[in-house]
C-alpha cells in the first residue's frame, strides 16, 4: 500500500482547547506510518447541534500515511480516549474530537466510518482550516474545496492568533 494524503479534524472545547488541539497535532504525526505535513491556524466557532455548550477550537492537519482509513480512524479514536473524551451527549462538550475528513479521493461509506466527512463543505470550522492546510483540495463527489467557501460565509469563525 502507497502512502495517502489525509485531512483530520481536530476540535475541542474543554479543559483548555487550544492546548488539547496544539497537543492533538503531535499526537497524530506521531502516529506510526504517518507524517504531519501541515497543520492549520486554530479557529474559534460557535457549536454545531447542541448549542448549550461552550464555543470549540477546530483545526485541521494534513497527514500523509501509510494506515489504511479504518486503521487511522482507531487510532485517531484512542488518541480522544487518552485526552478523557466521553461520548455521552451526541454534538456535545468534548474535550478532543478527531474525524477523517478527506483520505486521498477515497469514497467509503462503512458502519462508523464515512469518507469524505458527509457535512464538511457545510461547516466553516472545517472548510477554513482544511483549506489553510490543502488550499486545492477536491472534495470526492463534490468537486473543490474552496468553491463552497460562500456557502458557510454566514457562520461565526474566528481565526485565532499563532501561539508565541
Amino acid at each position: 500500500m502507497s502512502a495517502a494524503r489525509a485531512v483530520v479534524a481536530l476540535g475541542s472545547n474543554l479543559e483548555g482547547p487550544e492546548a488539547q488541539v496544539r497537543r492533538a497535532f503531535g499526537e497524530v504525526g506521531a502516529l506510526a506510518g504517518t507524517r504531519l505535513l501541515a497543520r492549520s491556524a486554530l479557529y474559534r466557532t460557535a457549536p454545531v447541534g447542541f448549542a448549550d455548550q461552550p464555543a470549540f477550537v477546530n483545526a485541521c492537519a494534513l497527514v500523509e500515511t501509510m494506515l489504511g482509513p479504518r486503521d487511522l480512524l482507531e487510532a485517531l479514536l484512542a488518541i480522544e480516549r487518552r485526552h478523557g473524551r466521553v461520548r455521552d451527549v451526541p454534538n456535545g462538550p468534548r474535550t478532543l474530537d478527531l474525524d477523517i475528513v478527506l483520505y486521498g479521493d477515497l469514497v467509503l461509506h462503512e458502519h462508523g466510518l464515512t469518507i469524505p466527512h458527509p457535512r464538511a463543505h457545510e461547516r466553516a470550522f472545517v472548510l477554513a482550516p482544511l483549506l489553510d492546510v490543502w488550499p486545492d483540495a477536491i472534495i470526492p463527489g463534490r468537486g473543490a474545496a474552496a468553491r463552497f467557501r460562500d456557502g458557510v460565509r454566514d457562520q461565526a469563525i474566528e481565526r485565532l492568533p499563532e501561539a508565541p
